[in-house]
């Protein structure tokens, strides 16, 4: 620690509690916004949710003082920005509201950078660019999982590559996050499973990761804690209001956390995304377990504080003991959850994985990982999960 420099903040605003959505539209007006762009995903636009947002944003005032644009869908991808920065424009907006899953919210965020710089392709984003004067932003998830709401990157499929990339910037930061409950209540049990485990596997990353920073591993010890003992609740009685703000707050932790860097089960999971289709959450939740087996492996009692963090009995017991019975609660508390075990139940293919390694091995997510890892450990590590 000593003789190193080191910087981090946590500057967001949030809004918490049952009813938070209930002080958006005196927001928008005490910010100064008279036309908003609420950017979504089609499927939510049916839901109660989003029944809840347009009540506060008033039905007749669509066209007037909000518009809509719902062309979202699951792991973004580049066209999406492009799209949803044109009805910006068109609808001569000044404020995003970005609802939804990490993928609206990240859409949200990161259309704002084409407004800034028009026709600019997220290949060729530059970070040390003039940035100033981004349209405001508010981020209010409908899921407990993927901590966009606070993060200062986006996470987008790219036109020219076909990979994920990830834009950081701190001013794509949301200049308020509500962070509501009641949003939450119909989410089915199996998304709720598998967004809560994306945060978990957010929180176990960045502790692990070597970046120094121990205002994000105390976070993320209490994130790990908090969806130790709520994500089993919100699966399984999705009304419970208490659980389901719990894993609100734990999923924005694991968002604020990942500041700190994440590790190889993020490396493995991007290209799970845009080869195989999956989830983001489920592909972290199937590798997770081999991920942390392989950094036990090789740097002994790494788990223990996580383990202390999930209610077990390690704090006196050997290094590896206290790594195995660790891997062994976070195997089972995913697969009681509902999430299958195997990449192949997810409709992974054995002919997709060249194609999965490289783009893992491309994906600086495990340069951050506890330990090294090569293209050939990659390679097995899919093997394992498969």
């Amino acid at each position: 620690m000593s003789g190193s420099l080191a910087s981090f903040s946590f500057p967001t605003a949030i809004s918490f509690g049952p009813g938070a959505l209930a002080g958006l539209a005196t927001r928008l007006r005490q910010m100064g916004a008279r036309r908003t762009l609420v950017v979504t995903d089609k499927a939510l636009v049916q839901t109660t949710a989003f029944e809840l947002l347009t009540n506060h944003l008033g039905r007749a005032n669509l066209g007037k003082t909000w518009e809509l644009f719902d062309g979202v869908h699951s792991n973004p991808i580049e066209q999406h920005v492009i799209d949803a920065a044109q009805a910006f424009r068109e609808s001569k907006c000044d404020t995003v509201v970005a609802f939804g899953g990490g993928s609206a919210l990240d859409v949200g965020k990161a259309l704002r950078l084409l407004i800034k710089q028009p026709g600019l392709k997220l290949k060729d984003f530059k970070f040390n660019d003039d940035w100033n004067g981004l349209p405001r932003c508010i981020a209010i998830p409908t899921t407990a999982g993927s901590g966009s709401d606070v993060g200062r990157s986006v996470t987008i499929t790219l036109s020219g590559t076909r990979q994920k990339g990830v834009i950081f910037l701190p001013r794509l930061m949301a200049k308020l996050v509500i962070l509501d409950p009641d949003l939450t209540r119909d989410l089915p049990a199996s998304l709720t499973a598998a967004t809560g485990l994306d945060a978990l596997t957010h929180c176990v990353e960045s502790f692990t990761s070597p970046t120094f920073n121990p205002m994000c591993e105390g976070i993320a010890l209490e994130g790990i804690r908090i969806i130790a003992e709520a994500l089993p609740r919100a699966v399984a009685h999705g009304h419970d209001l208490d659980a389901r703000g719990r894993m609100l707050v734990a999923a924005t932790m694991g968002g604020v956390s990942s500041e700190k860097d994440l590790g190889v089960t993020h490396s493995l999971a991007h290209p799970l995304s845009t080869i195989a289709g999956m989830h983001h959450g489920a592909a972290n939740a199937v590798c997770l377990p081999h991920v942390m087996h392989f950094n036990a492996q090789r740097k002994p009692g790494i788990y223990r504080r996580v383990g202390l963090a999930c209610g077990l009995e390690v704090a006196s017991v050997p290094a590896e003991v206290a790594d195995f019975r660790t891997i062994e609660f976070i195997k089972k508390f995913i697969t009681d959850l509902g999430i299958k075990p195997a990449l192949h139940q997810y409709g992974a293919k054995e002919a997709q994985l060249d194609a999965l390694v490289a783009q893992a091995f491309d994906d600086a997510s495990h340069l951050t990982n506890p330990v090294p890892v090569n293209r050939e450990e990659l390679k097995e590590l899919y093997r394992a999960a498969w």
